[in-house]
């Protein structure tokens, strides 16, 4: 028997995606799993030092952690035309927001809560902007009542906070997966799952077998899944944490596929050429 270190984050979605893992629903043969729930930018750095077997991971952090990790192929979290967004508390005012140009010039006097230098939120919107903004690091889930205290101008908010900043009183600026899918034609790569390389090629194929038969599991037993991921789902009832998880959790899931790939190929190509991630080669995905 083999124990394996398995990090994701404490959300519906990542809950969903390794339910049957978790509950014993599927067969592993002779792999077993210690689940460490953690928030993603924890994830990343751990990632930075190796310190799990397998863990979800931003992406852009991937370009820091490709000397010792490979992508595998299934887990990814991929927003086709939506994604992370810039929100502000409901009245302020705002720029000519059908006009990418003056958007870029009002968030270059803004102060910007992120939730995370290493997420793909954050490189998404380096992207957009051409540079590096003026921000402040706070976690994902204090970032509306960092701005409601006055702390900063705008959030760059993930997970649920995306189907419920309107509902908190909040107004949207701009949903950076719908730039990107206007951008460049391909859904946004945000999140994935990642294995070390120490661990022989063989073995990363089988482990990978194993983490696809969990989400597609998750996918045949939806509701099952959903009631699982519900402990999770933070200020969402169950048809909201439906509908968050069904973002997030799709065929994009089971298998980056050709699009997914070249998606990848385009987010982190883009942050090196502009100098916001380093070198990264070809990418290794996992047989």
């Amino acid at each position: 028997m083999n124990l394996l270190t398995l990090g994701h984050s404490p959300d519906p979605d990542d809950a969903f995606m390794f339910f049957a893992l978790a509950e014993g629903k599927i067969p592993t043969g002779r792999w077993r799993f210690e689940h460490i729930l953690q928030d993603i930018q924890t994830l990343n750095e751990r990632a930075t030092r190796g310190e799990l077997h397998i863990s979800a991971i931003s992406i852009h952090a991937y370009a820091h952690v490709a000397d010792k990790y490979a992508l595998l192929p299934c887990g990814a979290s991929m927003g086709d035309g939506y994604g992370p967004m810039l929100i502000v508390r409901r009245g302020k005012a705002l720029p000519d927001l059908s006009d990418f140009g003056a958007i870029r010039d009002w968030l270059g006097h803004q102060r910007i809560a992120v939730p995370g230098k290493m997420t793909s939120a954050f490189l998404a919107l380096k992207l957009f902007l051409y540079t590096e903004p003026m921000h402040v690091v706070v976690p994902f889930d204090k970032i509306f009542s960092f701005i409601e205290e006055g702390n900063a101008d705008v959030g760059l908010i993930i997970h649920e906070g995306q189907l419920t900043y309107a509902r908190d009183g909040f107004d949207l600026v701009l949903d950076l997966g719908a730039w990107w899918k206007t951008e460049t034609g391909y859904p946004l790569p945000l999140g994935g799952n990642v294995i070390r390389k120490d661990i022989a090629p063989a073995d990363r194929s089988e482990i990978n077998r194993i983490l696809f038969e969990s989400i597609r599991y998750g996918l045949d037993h939806r509701a099952a899944g959903v009631a699982h991921a519900m402990p999770l789902a933070r200020d969402m009832d169950e048809t909201l944490a439906d509908k968050f998880i069904g973002m997030y959790v799709n065929d994009y899931t089971l298998d980056y596929g050709d699009t997914g790939r070249a998606a990848i190929r385009e987010f982190l190509g883009r942050g090196e050429q502009l100098g916001f991630v380093p070198p990264l080669g070809e990418l290794e995905f996992v047989e």
